[in-house]
């Protein structure tokens, strides 16, 4: 009975022990807009994603001009002026001061006691004053004419924020007691058992198989993400931006793997070398001579 309730306990806590990482990454690191800034702030020097951003911002302005002679005409050289932008020093200071206004506004909506009705909506204005800043410290001529508009732009549907506000719920209490309960799980696994070292070896082993399927569940996301985007030209801009943003989540899940790997390696040795000898056998006594008569 002991063994069986120690296996129980272990199994579930080498269970927990990815939820708990995949929880707390979720919640510590998406969910806090200073690491999340510093995250993607890199990803302005990446060239995907300043050709999807080009694109992006340049097909939306075309789009705005009458159709006809003008659009033809000047469509192209507007996006080379912003594709040409996106090389440039100002467009990491709009990459971050957007990415951060539009964190904070979805943050600031899921955590909120009573949400405002209506999408989640961004003032660009305060990304205008950083990059105007920006344009006037590098002495562009006319940077200071530059218009400062409030104007909000929706970033999340009405619609999508309940489901979203129960889930982050969901995330922020799993993060706070998923690990504590792996832990104390495992402890008390190992105290209950019969055999400690073999049950500290099977927690070992436990951890680096979850540590390994977590591993196996950023990957399968990453090919699930990629696949479902409608425009395949957007997927390398998509890729970079999933991989810095799990990069802390994958070196967990090595963690874990590694980690399990080394206890359950440590705990083998150990019982390798705690294992008597068996004794040997007396040598047989040699059979005496027969006398000669």
């Amino acid at each position: 009975m002991r063994d069986a309730l120690a296996a129980a306990l272990v199994a579930l806590a080498c269970l927990l022990a990815p939820c708990g990482a995949l929880a707390a990454w979720a919640a510590y690191g998406l969910a806090d807009t200073g690491r999340y800034v510093r995250t993607v702030a890199p990803l302005a020097a990446d060239p995907a994603v300043r050709e999807a951003v080009a694109d992006a911002v340049g097909d939306g302005v075309v789009r705005e001009l009458e159709p006809g002679p003008m659009r033809q005409t000047v469509g192209p050289f507007l996006q080379d002026a912003v594709r040409s932008f996106t090389r440039t020093e100002a467009f990491g200071t709009a990459w971050e001061a957007g990415n951060r206004v539009v964190h904070g506004a979805v943050l600031h909506a899921l955590r909120a006691e009573r949400p405002a009705p209506g999408p989640v909506t961004v003032d660009l204005a305060p990304v205008v004053v950083r990059v105007k800043q920006k344009l006037a410290d590098d002495h562009l001529p006319f940077a200071h004419r530059i218009p400062v508009r409030h104007t909000r732009i929706p970033v999340l549907p009405a619609e999508d924020v309940a489901g979203l506000r129960k889930g982050y719920l969901v995330l922020d209490t799993a993060a706070r007691w998923l690990p504590l309960a792996a832990v104390a799980l495992a402890v008390t696994g190992i105290a209950v058992a019969a055999r400690r070292r073999r049950a500290l070896t099977a927690t070992g082993l436990g951890t680096a198989l979850g540590g390994g399927l977590l591993a196996l569940a950023v990957a399968l996301g990453r090919h699930l993400t990629l696949t479902d985007l409608p425009d395949p030209a957007y997927r390398p801009a998509a890729a970079a931006i999933y991989d810095a943003l799990t990069g802390t989540l994958r070196t967990t899940s090595w963690l874990l793997l590694a980690l399990g790997l080394v206890v359950a390696l440590a705990s083998w040795l150990a019982g390798r070398r705690g294992t008597p000898a068996p004794p040997r056998s007396p040598a047989p006594e040699p059979a005496p001579e027969h006398t000669r008569v």
